[in-house]
């Protein structure tokens, strides 16, 4: 419990110049003769630490004791507080505390550079991603229910890896015990999720490009050849690599991209309503006119 109190005492002299002893003894609940006590301690230990009596005293440090920050240049130093900034941006638990104490250490400020909200509006979202932050940290298998694309659900176990963010979306990269291969899980579509008291050891293993795993299906790559009306261009600019888009004279766009056919592909198309054309390939163009007169019979 001392050895504690006495690195937090260390701490709270780096942050301030000057501390009295009614001060430190009412922060750890002691005596201020404990206090003194431990003065005297860290004091044998090498600590250039000193009290000063009278108005104004108390006790500090000498100015030059602080974290040996010679080890990291000052570019270093800036690198490791905006890392964990960044790093803060995903809520995690812990990251705060310790980027108030390395900036107490190397004496600096933190620049707020940085501010993305990765959550949704659910609570449970945080919950969630929380929950298998913990599980890869702790190697600890997780099992949940999961829907596919195609609304399918399966019961899966997996040994977590890692979070993944991709095209606006949180995935879990695991290894299923299900389909003993690396796989890609869509956090949206992870329901009743269950972190096991069960450990596993992690796998030596050489992970394929993530994008290929993202599908629990067998899909097929298309050329897409899209029109957009002009209405669209928001979206366009959003969506779209600017390679892919030819824009045209009357401010409509031509739109060439490959992607997985898939109800994804066809839900993004239809999300367009009637400012969107399929020019190629001439099946999918088929297959977007009948789910269209599909959803018009609704309304009729």
């Amino acid at each position: 419990m001392q050895v504690n109190r006495l690195f937090e005492i260390i701490y709270v002299l780096l942050g301030k110049k000057i501390v009295t002893a009614k001060e430190l003894a009412e922060r750890f609940e002691v005596s201020q003769r404990t206090i003194y006590r431990d003065v005297d301690v860290l004091s044998l230990a090498g600590i250039p630490i000193y009290t000063e009596k009278g108005k104004g005293g108390g006790i500090s440090l000498l100015p030059e004791f602080v974290f040996n920050k010679s080890l990291l240049s000052e570019a270093e130093q800036n690198e490791i507080l905006s890392a964990l900034h960044g790093l803060s941006i995903v809520k995690t638990t812990d990251t705060e505390g310790v980027l108030k104490k390395l900036s107490t250490i190397f004496n600096k400020s933190t620049t707020n550079w940085l501010e993305v909200d990765f959550s949704g509006w659910s609570y449970q979202d945080g919950e969630k991603f929380n929950d298998f932050k913990n599980s890869i940290i702790e190697q600890r298998l997780v099992e949940f229910d999961y829907y596919s694309t195609f609304g399918e659900k399966t019961k899966r176990r997996i040994e977590p890896i890692q979070l993944y963010f991709k095209s606006r979306a949180w995935y879990i990269k695991g290894f299923c015990l299900n389909r003993h291969a690396v796989r890609l899980f869509k956090l949206s579509r992870v329901k009743n999720l269950i972190v096991t008291n069960e450990h596993f050891k992690k796998r030596d293993l050489l992970c394929s490009n993530p994008n290929s795993d993202i599908s629990e299906h067998e899909r097929q790559d298309i050329r897409l050849k899209l029109k957009i009306t002009q209405e669209m261009t928001y979206r366009v600019m959003d969506e779209f690599d600017e390679h892919d888009v030819e824009v045209q004279p009357d401010g409509s766009f031509i739109v060439t991209v490959i992607w997985p056919e898939d109800d994804w592909v066809y839900g993004t198309i239809l999300s367009y309503g009637e400012h969107i054309e399929v020019l190629e390939p001439v099946h999918v163009r088929g297959i977007i006119k009948n789910k269209a007169l599909e959803t018009v019979k609704k309304y009729l």
